[in-house]
């Protein structure tokens, strides 16, 4: 699939060096002539006596053209230099300098009537700060992605197909794993119990951004997803380790199906929920008690930002 942090990044890129350079030729405009007549700002002066120190500073152009340099010229071209370097601190800077326009814009609605150009470039501020956030988690995803990769590879796992049952494991440990987070711990607790590992796969599509918002249209609706049949035996096992990411503050619409199906096949159960926020979702075990038909004996809800465990809580 297409790398979405190098989508990001390149338009991240195309923000920076668009606000930077135009930031650069304002300011130019300004130095060159202090009173406004370059851009047509002559008559804009007057607006800036309501800022503090007007007497000192706002009688021309000057100080305003210097300060448009530093704080949106200057700043976006050395973010858009690091991002061309590749350099992770250049996306951070990035969004940061997309709020910082936002701010200049914010100080503008204050001098001037509402006005176009004011309007407009508030939104391009808006944009760039959520490319740079979109970019930023986008690479955490990606760097997490390689690191369970080579995790994977190390304990001789193919993550794309399930394991063959070992004939006296008597633990199963069932998943939905989207991005990689809740295969993470599926395996920890595979190891924990020297358990048989099971993975639910949806039959829609949920890969890349359109898998998310997708798979976010499910979650939104509390709905069930289509999901591959069941081929493994529950009933053998004297326990099923069910583990699930949180969608929109619910279950996850796979391993919903999952319960659904595997209501009267399953003893014994314990639930391991991955979610972004510190929060327990006790909620998402009541419901996979009601679809399976069982009282869970234990629940550990975990959260983990960027592959990074925050906290964890055993229900």
């Amino acid at each position: 699939m297409k790398s979405r942090y190098e989508r990001t990044r390149k338009w991240l890129l195309f923000w920076c060096l668009f606000i930077g350079i135009g930031a650069v030729a304002g300011s130019t405009g300004m130095l060159v002539a202090p009173d406004g007549s370059a851009l047509g700002m002559d008559e804009m002066l007057p607006y800036f006596q309501v800022l503090p120190l007007a007497d000192l500073l706002y009688q021309d152009f000057i100080f305003p053209g210097i300060a448009l340099l530093i704080v949106n010229g200057i700043t976006n071209l050395v973010a858009a230099a690091l991002i061309l370097a590749k350099k992770k601190v250049g996306i951070v800077l990035g969004g940061i300098f997309g709020v910082t326009l936002m701010l200049w814009i914010c100080i503008q609605f204050v001098i001037f009537p509402m006005n176009f150009m004011s309007t407009i470039y508030f939104i391009f501020g808006f944009i760039q700060a959520v490319t740079g956030l979109i970019a930023y988690i986008s690479l955490k995803q990606e760097e997490f992605a390689a690191e369970e990769k080579k995790r994977m590879e190390m304990f001789g796992v193919d993550a794309t197909a399930n394991q063959d049952a070992a004939p006296t494991a008597k633990t199963l440990v069932a998943y939905f794993s989207r991005m990689g987070y809740t295969r993470h711990y599926a395996y920890e607790w595979r190891e924990k119990y020297n358990a048989d590992i099971y993975e639910i796969k949806a039959t829609e599509r949920i890969e890349g951004d359109l898998g998310f918002w997708w798979c976010g249209r499910f979650g939104m609706h509390h709905w069930e997803m289509p999901i591959e049949e069941i081929d493994v035996d529950l009933a053998k096992y004297d326990k099923v380790v069910i583990c699930s990411p949180i969608w929109v503050f619910a279950l996850s619409a796979p391993v919903r199906s999952f319960c659904a199906k595997a209501k009267g096949r399953i003893k014994n159960a314990e639930y391991v929920l991955v979610h972004y926020q510190k929060a327990r979702y006790e909620n998402a075990c009541d419901e996979m008690d009601s679809l399976l038909g069982v009282k869970h004996q234990k629940a550990w809800s975990i959260c983990t930002r960027q592959g990074k465990e925050v906290k964890r809580y055993e229900l």
